[in-house]
Parts: C-alpha cells; sequence; structure tokens
C-alpha cells in the first residue's frame, strides 16, 4: 500500500493549469514541521502536492501561502537525468484528499520564538 498523511503549511500560493487533454491539476508545496531542530532552529521537510480534476478547482480556490493544509495520497517518485549528465530525483504527492485546516479569513501570527501559531485566551474553548 502507497499512502502517505502530512499536515503542514502552504509555501506558496497554487498553481492551477489544464493539460493538454482537458484535465485541471493544482500543485502546491506543504511544509512539514519536523519536531527535531537544527541548532536550535525548527526544521522542515518539503513535499510537492498535486491534486487533479474537481480537487484541484477546490484547492486553487480555497489554499493560500501560510494556510495550514491535511493531504493524504499516494507518492511516486521520478528519476531523470539533466542536460548535464547528472542523476537526480523528485517525490511528488498525488492528492487523493485534502482538509484545509485554517478557517477561511484567518491572518496566522506564528510566535518567531516556538514556531507555533500565537492563540489569545478569548479564543481557548474553555
Amino acid at each position: 500500500m502507497n499512502k502517505l498523511f502530512i499536515t503542514g503549511n502552504c509555501t506558496k500560493d497554487p498553481e492551477l493549469r489544464t493539460t493538454t487533454s482537458g484535465k485541471n491539476v493544482c500543485s502546491f508545496t506543504v511544509a512539514v514541521n519536523r519536531r527535531k531542530k537544527v541548532q536550535g532552529q525548527p526544521d522542515a521537510d518539503f513535499f510537492r502536492v498535486s491534486a487533479w480534476e474537481g480537487l484541484a478547482d477546490v484547492c486553487a480556490k480555497y489554499l493560500q501561502k501560510g494556510k495550514k493544509v491535511a493531504v493524504v495520497g499516494s507518492v511516486s517518485i521520478h528519476v531523470y537525468t539533466n542536460s548535464k549528465g547528472e542523476a537526480g530525483g523528485n517525490m511528488e504527492v498525488r492528492a487523493d484528499e485534502v482538509e484545509f485546516l485554517s478557517p477561511a479569513g484567518e491572518q496566522k501570527q506564528i510566535d518567531p520564538q516556538t514556531g507555533y501559531q500565537k492563540v489569545e485566551p478569548d479564543d481557548m474553548p474553555y
């Protein structure tokens, strides 16, 4: 089984395009923070994600840079040789499900010391 679950932040606004066969595809990158810090700074992994057809349209409409998102999908790895003859590769997640975790219109305030979103006491549910 090839299934990946990631939760993180969209690193830039998504790109929507149409293939030559007429299918919409939306591409975006998700930064997933690691628990381990490098030299006291948070470290992250970056995942390229593609969403297709109806899901592509929804992602293009509602995702924005900095928004928190959860993605479930399969992973594919592409190996290539560039024009200099050097081997390379990339990994891409083909999204089966995308859940938007940031409320609509939310302006995110990140604490620079902790890397977490600031929450005011009045916003607490209890």
